[in-house]
């Protein structure tokens, strides 16, 4: 098996929990490992997440952005203009840090959500990942990754529930779900 070092395309997707919270543990790697990471989460926005106060620790070697609003509607609702047009602004930042280079890592923090919702093309994802310099690494999560991106990544992890705390009734808790 050669050595090749390159830029890895990776998912973390599936129904169970921990999809951020893995890309969260990568990026805390590489920022370890004195590279720069950058990561948009796209659709939130409403909530204060522990890692947003975390990540400042590093300065600008861990910059992370929330760019939505938080929850969208779906499911029969009509999308919200407003919403499609931050996840365009989301995806313009996107396009541009991964093709710059200026980052080692860039995290899209629930694309998948994004495009499963129809408000972003996965072809224009797949394109970008396609043209991106050889060694700049991207996480892509959430649920129901578009087949295209999972046959483009270099690795792919499905988050699988077994069982969930709020079957029991208990609420998400400070510092594991937020």
């Amino acid at each position: 098996m050669a050595d090749t070092r390159r830029g890895l395309i990776l998912i973390n997707t599936g129904a169970g929990k921990g999809k951020t919270t893995a890309a969260l543990g990568t990026a805390l790697r590489a920022v370890g490992n004195g590279m720069k990471v950058l990561m948009l989460q796209f659709l939130k926005g409403s909530w204060h997440y522990g890692e947003l106060d975390a990540v400042e620790a590093f300065g600008g070697n861990f910059v992370l952005k929330q760019m939505g609003r938080g929850f969208v509607k779906v499911g029969g609702a009509e999308t919200d203009p407003e919403d499609i047009r931050l996840v365009e602004e989301a995806w313009a930042e996107a396009r541009a840090a991964i093709l710059s280079g200026a980052w080692d890592l860039v995290v899209l923090d629930e694309i998948n959500y994004a495009i499963s919702y129809k408000m972003l093309d996965a072809t224009v994802v797949a394109e970008t990942l396609r043209e991106k310099p050889e060694m700049v690494h991207v996480i892509l999560t959430g649920r129901n990754a578009h087949p295209l991106l999972v046959e483009l990544a270099d690795t792919v992890t499905e988050m699988r529930e077994v069982k969930h705390a709020y079957e029991k009734g208990i609420l998400a808790q400070r510092g594991i779900e937020y």
